[in-house]
């Protein structure tokens, strides 16, 4: 159990890392991804990019596991 909680620990630290890289590739602004603003406040919900890091998470576990 601590180890899954420190893989993901990890890799969430990395991505919060390359993520001004990942944003350039398009990552944040895909079609089902959510942006409005409410009383002078921006609420951000990235669903679709979210979807796509699951993936691609869930591939690179599988191939290193």
């Amino acid at each position: 159990m601590l180890k899954y909680l420190i893989t993901l620990i990890i890799f969430l630290l990395v991505t919060g890392l390359l993520w001004p890289v990942l944003s350039r590739l398009g990552l944040g602004r895909l079609p089902g991804d959510t942006t409005f603003n409410r009383q002078g406040r921006q609420y951000y919900f990235p669903f679709t990019s979210s979807l796509i890091l699951s993936l691609v998470a869930s591939l690179l576990f599988g191939f290193f596991w």
